[in-house]
């Protein structure tokens, strides 16, 4: 019987040629999307300290600055530049889950609409929109990631999709100093299922990423450490408190936000549809208003009140949960650049600080812990990414067992009142109107090859 031919030089899985550029690709990709997570995070700090001076100048500034920039943010967005609004998430779960349309793909995840978003996202920081810069870090990474693969050779719909999540999934590495957090986003938002071919490209990526940012701003924990424990007993009924409340108020908040996301019904809707512009710039307004009334607790992420709150400090209103939200939705229907994930996390907070009260016998502390990641849950439906990320944001790993069941609660509660996950419903909304736009396109031949995306209110995300 003769001997099987040994390997050649590129089929052995050490030395194929094909093999080392899909690494150097994906090494070279991975400290690009770090850095540019990096240096995303600390414009923002950049922005929001700017905004807070023009603050320092006069309370009143916003009533001017904030719906005027609304309006320039919903007048640059109207054309080239719209798949630059929203999160961002939804955008990359889209493109990861389009098929035969490498155009339309492509149109999300390139560098111009990256560069957009990092720009654009900035800016809204600049005016004090309600805004976190999670979503837009995860639709940068993807985008740089895929374009990055492109230039080494892999224009195949799979590749480019394997690159795009390993990109999502090291911003949010990098970003937050959160490699787990990065990791469990990628398989349970933005995939939905984990390929196991895949999984030793997903980890280097993320690890890559961790290592950049670790290198570059050390070790640190985004809301400091948190050494807070809940003994099993009488406290753990503010897992069931807190589950149940967070996850009601997040799944409403989705499903508001889906609604606002929608073509809105009657004079609403014809407003928004023939003058948006106009409407992003009323809704800076009220914004402002909510600012005023707020003693300007509702401008930008909401980091700093939410570190505060963990802190045990009284400075912060009782109503500053509330009002956070509704500053949330606010910006989020004026259909501008920005993310959730941070003012999710100060929403959570508010309410773990109004239900603390009523829990005499936990440490209000845990109750604040617990509300961030319960919130978190049922705005995102993504429990263990909350849990993890709710987590390691605080350097706690001692609170494992009480977030997570808070955050399953917090689940099962949102889908009651928003069935579908926000995410991916307005990532489905994308399809649909891809599909919708090709099959017109069929119909009535264009005479752009630009891909078209969705009309206002429908690409938020």
């Amino acid at each position: 019987m003769s001997e099987a031919p040994l390997p050649t030089v590129d089929e052995h899985v050490l030395l194929s040629s094909a093999r080392w550029r899909r690494r150097l690709a994906l090494w070279i990709g991975a400290i690009v999307v770090a850095l540019a997570a990096i240096a995303f995070a600390r414009g923002s700090d950049l922005s929001y300290r700017a905004f807070t001076l023009l603050l320092a100048q006069s309370r009143y500034w916003p009533l001017a600055v904030t719906p005027l920039g609304f309006a320039l943010l919903a007048w640059l967005t109207e054309g080239a530049l719209r798949a630059t609004r929203g999160s961002g998430i939804p955008q990359v779960i889209a493109a990861l889950q389009a098929e035969g349309d490498v155009a339309w793909r492509t149109r999300l995840l390139s560098l111009p609409i990256s560069a957009g978003k990092l720009a654009l996202t900035l800016f809204a920081m600049l005016i004090g929109a309600s805004v976190g810069r999670e979503g837009p870090t995860v639709h940068v990474g993807a985008g740089l990631m895929a374009s990055i693969a492109r230039r080494f050779g892999f224009r195949d719909e799979a590749s480019v999709s394997r690159f795009a999540l390993a990109g999502g999934a090291a911003g949010i590495a990098a970003a937050f100093n959160t490699p787990l957090a990065g990791v469990m986003f990628a398989i349970e938002e933005l995939a939905g299922a984990f390929e196991h071919r895949f999984s030793g490209a997903l980890l280097t990526a993320v690890m890559i990423g961790g290592v950049v940012s670790l290198g570059l701003v050390g070790d640190y924990a985004y809301f400091g450490k948190l050494g807070t424990t809940l003994p099993f007993g009488q406290a753990w009924l503010a897992v069931l408190a807190v589950g149940l409340v967070g996850g009601l108020a997040g799944g409403v908040f989705a499903r508001v936000t889906l609604a606002a996301a929608a073509p809105l019904p009657g004079m609403l809707g014809a407003w928004r549809r023939r003058a948006p512009v106009t409407f992003a710039a009323a809704c800076g307004l009220l914004l402002a208003l909510l600012g005023l009334a707020s003693h300007d607790a509702v401008y930008g992420t909401g980091y700093a009140q939410a570190r505060e709150i963990l802190a045990g400090s009284h400075a912060i209103t009782p109503w500053f949960g509330i009002d956070k939200w509704c500053a949330n939705v606010i910006s989020y229907a004026a259909g501008i650049p920005g993310g959730i994930f941070s003012p999710a996390l100060a929403v959570g907070a508010g309410i773990g600080a109004n239900l603390a009260p009523l829990l005499p016998h936990t440490d209000p502390t845990a109750v604040v812990l617990l509300g961030m990641a319960a919130y978190l849950a049922g705005v995102t439906q993504a429990p263990l990414t909350s849990a993890v990320i709710s987590m390691e944001l605080t350097d706690n790993h001692d609170f494992v067992l009480p977030v997570m069941a808070a955050c399953l609660l917090a689940r099962a509660a949102s889908s009651l009142v928003c069935r579908t996950p926000v995410y991916r419903a307005l990532a489905q909304r994308l399809l649909d109107a891809r599909a919708a736009n090709a099959s017109n396109t069929v119909a009535a031949p264009s005479t752009t090859d630009t891909p078209a995306l969705p009309p206002t209110g429908e690409d938020k995300g």
